[in-house]
C-alpha cells in the first residue's frame, strides 16, 4: 500500500498532432502570447518614465526596483493580479496600472513570502478602485498558505477624486487592517518596511505587522501635514509629525531606523531569515524535482485557439509533471473527467481535468458523448476525489475547459443537480490548497464545479485564450431572439428588413458576449487572479506546489502510505458489463422481451423504435454493474409499451415488440453487408460532419490521398463542439494499417447518425 502507482504517459507530439497541425495552432496562438507580453510590459512601467525619474530624484528606489533587490537572486516573481484595473480610465485621463499596487509570490533568503508593494511610480502609490480588493486577496493567498507577508509600504492613502468606490463596503480599505489581524491571529509572520509616505489608511497597515522598519524619508501620520495646517493652522512637516524620530524613538509604532531603501531591505531580509526553514525539501521526501519527458512549451501549440476543437488531456498531463508520470484513479469511469496524482517540482499534487475529446457512454461503450460536459460518473468521480485529497492532505489542480452540466430529460432524471451539488459541497469545505487554471472554455455551472473563483481557490489562473461565460456568445443570441427562430434555428420571416434586423441584433450579442469572454476582462475586475501562457503553465505550477508545502503544522498531510486514495483505487469496480440477451414471451404477433437479471432497469430505447436481433434496448444495472440487455434471435419490430426506469425481478416486462419480418429482414441484410469487408469509416457520433477545419481552410483529404496514422479525416461537430475524425481510432471500427481514400460520402456540414458511412476507402 505504501506504494504510490505512478505511470508513464504521454508520447512525442508528432505521435498525435502532425507538424502542420502544430505550426497552425502555434502561429494562432503565438499573437496572444504577445499581446501577453506586451500588456505586462505596460503595467509594470507605472505612469512611466518621467515618474520614475521623480522617484530616483527623491533618493528613493521604484517598486519594482525594490523587489528585484528583495528578492533572492534567481528566485522566480509569480505576480498575481497584474491586470487588476486595466484599461480602466479615472477622471477622464488617468489609468491606475496593476491598481496602483504590485502583489507578488517570490522566495527571500530561501522562504516563499507574499510582497505586497504599493507602486510609487502611480500617483504616489495611492489607493485607487479595487486597490483594497487586491491588496486583500493577496493577504487572502498568504493565509490560505501560511507564508509570511512583507509590505513594502510608501502609500499616499486614498486616491481621494475616488474615493467613494475604495473607502466603504465590505472589500473597501477597512478590509485589509481586518485581514492585518487575521494573518496575526492565524501566527503568519507579517513585515512591513516603510519607505516614504504613510498616510491614513497607508498609516495602518503596517502598525499590526511583527516588525516594523522605517527609512529616514519615511513616516506613518493619520493626517499629513497639509491636512493638519487647514485644520489647526499649524505649520509642520509630515517628516516632524510622524517620521522615524517619533514612532521608533517616542511612540514605538515603529521597530528599526534605517538610512534608506537598500538598508530597509537587508533589513526585512535579515527578519525573513530569522523565521523556520521552509518544509518543502522534507516534503519531497528525497525525491528531487525533474522536469517533464515532453517538453512543456509545446502546450502552446497542443492546444488549440478555436475552443471547438479538442485535443488529447493526457499530453497536456504528460507536460506538466515530473517525468510525465500519473497515477490515474477509475480511468475506466466518467470518462469526460480524469482525476489522479503527480508529482510537480517533487511534490505529490492531485489533478482533476477535463476531457475535451468524445468518450465512451458507460452504459453503451458503443455510443460516445462530448467529453467537455460533465454527467453522473464524472460528477461523483470528481467530488470523491476531491475529499480523498481533502483527507489526505494533498493540494489540488483543477484544470478546467468545461462546456458545462449534461441537460436534458435524462439528466434530470438521474438527479444531475443533485450529484453537482455534493461536488460544490465538497469543493466549499476543502482544506488543503486548491489551486484552478482556466485552460480554455469556463461555461455555466461547470465552472462552478471545477472549483471557479467563487469557491475560493488559493489562485485561479487564465490563459490567453480562458473564455469565461454562463453560455457562449452564439447560443446567447439564439437565446435572446428565440421567438424570431424556427427550429432548427434559422430565422423565421421572410420579410427581408426583419431578417436584417434580426442578424444585425444576433450579431450585436454574439460580439458583445464574446468581448465579454476575453480574458482580460475577468483578471480586470479580479474575477480571475493572473493570466499566463501556456508554455509558462509548468514553471508557475512548480512554484504554487512548493508554496503548498512551506509550512508546516497548519494542515494534514498524510504520509503515502496511508493515503485514503489506495483503499478507494482498491474498492473501485467496472462501470459496463457483458452483454445479456432477454427473456421472450411470445404472444400473437407480440414479443414480450424480459429482465435477464435483477436490478434497475435504464434507459430503455423509446417506443416506436425498430429493433433487430442482438441489438441493445436498454440496461439494467445490478450491483454498480451495467448490463446490457439485447434482442433474442428471430425477434425484429417495433418498440411497445417500454417500462419506465425503476427496479425489476429476474422475467420482469421491459417492452414489447411488435414483430414485423421486414426488420428480420433488414438485419440480415446489414449483417450481410458487414461479411462483405465493405471498407468505410464510420461516424462515431451523432452530429455534424466537415470536411475542413474552416470554410477557408482545405479539406483534411482528398479522393485518391493516402491515409494511416492518427492522420486527420474531418471534423464531428458536436453541441457547438468540434471533435477530430482520426484514421485509426478504435471509435471508427477495425480498418487496415493504411488505405487510400475513394470518395466522401456525407456532404461537407452534412448531418450524420452514429455508424453512419463518412468516407470509402479502398485497401492497400
Amino acid at each position: 500500500m505504501a506504494h504510490v502507482p505512478l505511470r508513464p504517459i504521454g508520447s512525442p507530439r508528432r505521435s498525435f498532432l502532425s507538424d502542420e497541425e502544430f505550426a497552425d495552432n502555434l502561429g494562432r496562438m503565438r499573437p496572444l502570447e504577445q499581446r501577453l507580453d506586451e500588456r505586462r510590459a505596460e503595467v509594470a512601467q507605472g505612469w512611466g518614465e518621467k515618474y520614475e525619474a521623480r522617484v530616483h530624484k527623491k533618493g528613493k528606489l521604484t517598486t519594482r526596483e525594490r523587489l528585484e533587490r528583495l528578492k533572492d537572486e534567481g528566485a522566480p516573481l509569480h505576480e498575481v493580479g497584474t491586470f487588476v484595473n486595466y484599461g480602466e480610465v479615472f477622471g477622464g485621463k488617468l489609468k491606475s496600472p496593476g491598481a496602483g499596487v504590485v502583489t507578488v509570490f517570490t522566495r527571500v533568503r530561501g522562504r516563499w513570502v507574499m510582497v505586497i508593494a504599493n507602486d510609487n511610480t502611480v500617483a504616489s502609490g495611492s489607493w485607487w478602485p479595487q486597490s483594497p480588493e487586491k491588496i486583500e486577496r493577496a493577504q487572502e493567498m498568504a493565509l490560505e498558505l501560511k507564508v509570511p507577508v512583507v509590505y513594502l509600504v510608501d502609500c499616499s492613502g486614498l486616491f481621494l477624486p475616488e474615493q467613494s468606490k475604495t473607502f466603504p463596503g465590505a472589500r473597501g480599505a477597512g478590509h485589509i487592517f481586518q485581514k492585518n489581524a487575521l494573518l496575526s491571529a492565524a501566527g503568519v509572520p507579517q513585515i512591513a518596511g516603510v519607505f516614504g509616505d504613510c498616510i491614513a489608511g497607508g498609516g495602518y497597515m503596517p502598525i499590526i505587522s511583527d516588525r516594523v522598519v522605517m527609512t529616514e524619508q519615511a513616516y506613518m501620520v493619520i493626517a499629513g501635514a497639509a491636512l493638519i495646517k487647514g485644520a489647526k493652522s499649524e505649520k509642520i512637516t509630515s517628516l516632524d509629525i510622524g517620521g522615524p524620530e517619533v514612532h521608533v524613538h517616542q511612540s514605538g509604532c515603529a521597530d528599526l531606523r534605517v538610512p534608506d531603501d537598500e538598508h530597509c531591505l537587508l533589513a526585512i531580509q535579515r527578519e525573513v531569515e530569522r523565521l523556520p526553514q521552509p518544509a518543502v525539501d522534507y516534503y519531497r521526501a528525497g525525491r528531487a524535482p525533474a522536469p517533464p519527458r515532453f517538453a512543456s512549451s509545446e502546450l502552446s501549440g497542443i492546444v488549440p485557439v478555436d475552443h471547438r476543437v479538442a485535443y488529447p488531456a493526457h499530453e497536456v498531463l504528460a507536460r506538466l509533471l515530473d517525468d510525465s508520470l500519473f497515477w490515474e484513479l477509475w480511468p475506466g469511469q466518467g470518462q469526460e473527467v480524469i482525476v489522479g496524482i503527480g508529482r510537480v517540482n517533487g511534490l505529490y499534487c492531485g489533478f482533476l481535468m477535463n476531457q475535451p475529446g468524445l468518450v465512451p457512454d458507460p452504459l453503451d461503450p458503443s455510443r460516445q458523448r462530448p467529453g467537455g460536459t460533465l454527467y453522473q460518473d464524472g460528477i461523483a468521480k470528481l467530488a470523491q476525489f476531491a475529499r480523498a485529497c481533502d483527507a489526505d492532505g494533498i493540494p489540488l489542480v483543477w484544470l478546467q475547459d468545461v462546456s458545462g452540466f449534461d441537460i436534458g430529460r435524462e439528466a434530470e432524471r438521474l438527479g444531475l443537480l443533485g450529484w453537482g451539488s455534493s461536488l460544490i459541497y465538497a469543493n466549499s469545505v476543502q482544506r488543503a490548497p486548491v489551486f484552478t487554471v482556466l485552460l480554455r472554455r469556463a461555461s455555466g455551472a461547470g465552472y462552478y464545479a471545477f472549483s471557479g473563483r467563487p469557491y475560493e481557490p488559493v489562485v485561479q489562473l487564465a490563459t490567453p485564450i480562458s473564455r469565461l461565460s454562463v453560455m457562449e456568445g452564439r447560443t446567447l443570441a439564439i437565446a435572446t431572439y428565440n421567438t424570431k427562430l424556427d427550429d432548427d434555428f434559422e430565422i423565421a420571416t421572410d420579410d427581408p428588413e426583419e431578417r436584417a434586423e434580426i442578424e444585425r441584433g444576433m450579431k450585436e450579442v454574439e460580439a458583445r458576449i464574446e468581448g465579454d469572454m476575453d480574458p482580460y476582462v475577468a483578471a480586470k475586475q479580479l474575477d480571475t487572479d493572473e493570466i499566463v501562457s501556456l508554455a509558462e503553465l509548468r514553471d508557475v505550477l512548480a512554484g504554487f506546489a512548493e508554496l503548498a508545502y512551506t509550512a508546516t503544522g497548519s494542515r494534514t498531510i498524510k504520509n503515502p502510505r496511508i493515503w485514503s486514495l489506495h483503499d478507494l483505487a482498491r474498492l473501485g469496480a467496472p462501470a459496463a458489463g457483458d452483454e445479456r440477451e432477454a427473456t421472450l414471451d411470445r404472444e400473437g404477433e407480440r414479443a414480450s422481451l424480459g429482465s435477464p437479471v435483477v436490478g434497475e432497469w435504464r434507459r430503455p430505447l423509446p417506443a416506436g423504435t425498430w429493433v433487430r436481433p442482438g441489438q441493445r434496448v436498454g440496461w439494467v444495472e445490478q450491483a454498480g454493474v451495467a448490463h446490457a440487455v439485447t434482442v433474442p434471435a428471430g425477434v425484429g419490430g417495433a418498440i411497445r409499451a417500454p417500462r419506465r426506469p425503476g427496479p425489476v425481478g429476474y422475467g420482469d416486462p421491459l417492452l414489447e415488440v411488435e414483430e414485423d419480418a421486414d426488420a428480420l429482414q433488414a438485419g440480415d441484410e446489414q449483417a450481410a453487408g458487414e461479411a462483405t469487408g465493405e471498407l468505410v469509416v464510420r461516424s462515431p457520433q451523432v452530429g455534424r460532419f466537415y470536411h475542413r477545419a474552416a470554410p477557408d481552410r482545405p479539406a483534411y483529404v482528398t479522393a485518391g490521398e493516402e491515409v494511416g496514422g492518427g492522420q486527420p479525416l474531418g471534423l464531428i461537430e458536436v453541441m457547438k463542439t468540434f471533435f477530430q475524425v482520426r484514421y485509426g481510432d478504435p471509435a471508427l471500427g477495425a480498418l487496415p494499417e493504411r488505405a487510400k481514400v475513394k470518395r466522401f460520402l456525407v456532404d461537407d456540414g452534412g448531418e450524420v447518425e452514429q455508424g453512419q458511412p463518412l468516407i470509402e476507402l479502398e485497401a492497400l
